[in-house]
């Protein structure tokens, strides 16, 4: 089962019908040099762990959504009502 996205308007919908957008966050400093990886050059904020998200529901009624999302089990910690 695909990650599915709460949307406060359409309902629980999956998530290719949304859009990723960030969510400004200040950078954490990287001591050592060698940390960036292949796989966090592509994705530098894609860091496992509880992240603020938002997601721009372009298949749908076309409004943000805001959540917090567990991104190790893709679960949903809470909705933002933003």
């Amino acid at each position: 089962m695909s990650l599915q996205i709460p949307c406060r308007l359409c309902g629980l919908r999956p998530v290719e019908e949304f859009s990723y957008g960030e969510i400004p966050q200040v950078p954490r400093e990287v001591t050592d040099p060698n940390e960036v990886s292949l796989i966090r050059g592509f994705f530098p904020h894609n860091t496992e762990g509880v992240q603020s998200e938002a997601w721009f529901h372009l298949y749908g009624c076309r409004r943000w959504t805001y959540l917090t999302r567990d991104t190790v089990s893709d679960q949903v910690v809470q909705e933002d009502s933003s």
